[in-house]
């Protein structure tokens, strides 16, 4: 009895293994075979650039790419689900997600997919449907910056359809592959919703038949050719449709350079979030390392600013690390009317511009914006005054501002973190005919001091949470209205004529900034960003 007892326990245990060990293996060995028997060209990628080094060798071929492990140069997806859990999640997330990431890539040993599970669950668990728009306006950036050239050559040679297949959720590359790489199509992992709200949870890979729905539109599987990491061949099935299939190894990605930014197809002139550095796993636990002593110090340079004068404050304020760089004061053209102030106009980098516009000058401004915070106006250690958006009240308001004293507006009405210059609206040049133009910059080394989707008041804060937060401003030569425009302009065509002012000033900031100019406004910046025309909504904290 126990003889058959322990030969039916040895024949159970041995139909246990081969029913969850075995019969994967065999279906591996099966799939390979399968792409074997496709009959296609498994051949290095160099070899690829070798022989396609010409545009007419590609034709029309569909061209299927692994995102992660073709197209762009680190294959660690780290960076990526951290701008996610930090953007999207906040804080506490990005916390989880650093503490657990060791913890994913041990189960990435132990299980398929594991670890990118965890980090998907961690990411989006919570997270509103409607509200997410960290795929749009904040991955694009880090996502192009960490883009192979040599791979971009390719894609760029190719006249075919292109494929980008990815492992990733495809609401977090489908923006970038679509808008700035101009890739067709897209097969990435669907998340899972419940009463708009993701679950954390992926759908299952999408069968390569369904794939190859998306893919053909009447040309067969031998117009395909497939690129994708020396390893990872068998990732994605729709690889086994392909004629030929060509693989990079590490030792490849290695050499690579990252795509500059003049090569961009689409220019990055608009990108929203609050980190300003690549988040490694590094780079995020040294973020969070320095957070509560950034707080420290940004309330330490605020409560200077606002207590001391500028003689006593700047060097202060130096001191705590930030660098003020200013040009030489030009000499100003006599003033014709003294019951008028100077009007100072500058480009817009943050919400901080007229206030170091005033420490330069070392005398109080009065600014005048578009959008500002309720929290802002109240801590602002110069007058603020906030526009109406009705061009004869703004007008009106604007001239009785100029009869108290100097005034400094950002007719760009939004600020622009590239080196990018905005439309400028042209109501400032019928306030006065003296201009003084004055060219900003700034540069940060952790946190945007801008938002589009996120709290206004807290911007500023941000901005002085930098250990070495960098302001440029340079003042430039006054420009007179009447030699912009000739008088018969200015008196029979008056609104063609503020218009050639307003342009003018543009080009003689973006000139001295080597910036570009643009016609884009604040409403493109907010739409492609927020979703909506950027209206301000009456909050002590609000957005806009």
């Amino acid at each position: 009895m126990a003889k058959m007892f322990r030969a039916f326990f040895f024949k159970s245990l041995f139909f246990f293994w081969y029913r969850f060990l075995f019969r994967q293996l065999k279906s591996l060995i099966g799939l390979r075979r399968n792409i074997l028997s496709t009959q296609f060209k498994y051949q290095k990628f160099s070899s690829f650039l070798h022989q396609h080094h010409r545009s007419s060798e590609l034709g029309d071929h569909t061209l299927v790419f692994d995102v992660e492990n073709a197209l762009l140069k680190s294959s660690s997806l780290f960076p990526y689900f951290m701008l996610v859990a930090f953007e999207a999640g906040g804080l506490i997330r990005a916390i989880v997600l650093v503490l657990l990431y060791p913890v994913a890539c041990a189960a990435d040993i132990v299980g398929q997919e594991l670890g990118l599970k965890m980090m998907v669950m961690i990411c989006f668990l919570g997270i509103k449907v409607d509200s997410f728009r960290v795929g749009r306006s904040v991955l694009p950036k880090f996502l192009l910056e960490d883009v192979g050239k040599d791979m971009f050559d390719v894609l760029k040679r190719s006249s075919g359809k292109k494929v980008g297949v990815t492992n990733m959720p495809r609401i977090m590359v489908e923006s970038f592959l679509r808008e700035y790489l101009e890739i067709d199509v897209v097969v990435g992992r669907e998340l899972k919703v419940f009463c708009g709200y993701f679950v954390g949870l992926m759908e299952e890979k999408k069968s390569a038949l369904h794939a190859l729905e998306q893919v053909q539109e009447g040309k067969g599987c031998s117009d395909m050719i497939g690129i994708t990491r020396f390893n990872k061949v068998v990732d994605h099935q729709l690889f086994s449709h392909c004629k030929e299939v060509y693989a990079v190894s590490e030792a490849e990605k290695r050499s690579w350079q990252r795509l500059s930014k003049d090569k961009y197809p689409k220019p990055l002139i608009f990108h929203d979030g609050r980190l300003a550095l690549r988040p490694t796993l590094f780079d995020s636990i040294a973020i969070l390392m320095w957070l509560p002593y950034a707080l420290i110090l940004a309330i330490i340079r605020i409560s200077l600013a606002l207590s001391l004068p500028y003689n006593f404050s700047t060097p202060l304020l130096v001191f705590t690390g930030i660098h003020l760089t200013t040009s030489e004061i030009p000499k100003m053209p006599p003033n014709n009317n003294n019951k008028t102030g100077t009007l100072y106009v500058c480009n817009h980098r943050t919400l901080l511009d007229p206030l170091y516009i005033s420490f330069t000058l070392q005398r109080n401004l009065i600014a005048v914006t578009y959008s500002l915070s309720r929290m802002s106006e109240i801590l602002a250690p110069i007058k603020t005054v906030r526009l109406t958006r009705n061009r004869d009240q703004d007008a009106n308001m604007m001239k009785h501002l100029l009869a108290q004293g100097d005034l400094v507006v950002c007719p760009e009405g939004t600020t622009c973190r590239e080196p990018y210059l905005l439309r400028f609206s042209p109501l400032f040049s019928e306030m006065c005919d003296d201009i003084a133009p004055v060219a900003v910059n700034s540069h940060v080394t952790m946190f945007h001091g801008t938002t589009a989707g996120g709290l206004k008041c807290l911007d500023p804060v941000f901005f002085l949470m930098n250990p070495s937060p960098v302001y440029t401003v340079n003042l430039l030569q006054h420009v007179q209205r009447s030699r912009c425009a000739d008088v018969a302009e200015i008196t029979e065509k008056e609104h063609k004529a503020r218009f050639k002012v307003a342009n003018h000033v543009q080009s003689q900031i973006g000139s001295a900034l080597g910036f570009e100019c643009t016609k884009l406004t604040r409403k493109d910046k907010y739409l492609i960003l927020a979703g909506n025309e950027g209206v301000v909504m009456n909050r002590a904290c609000g957005k806009s």
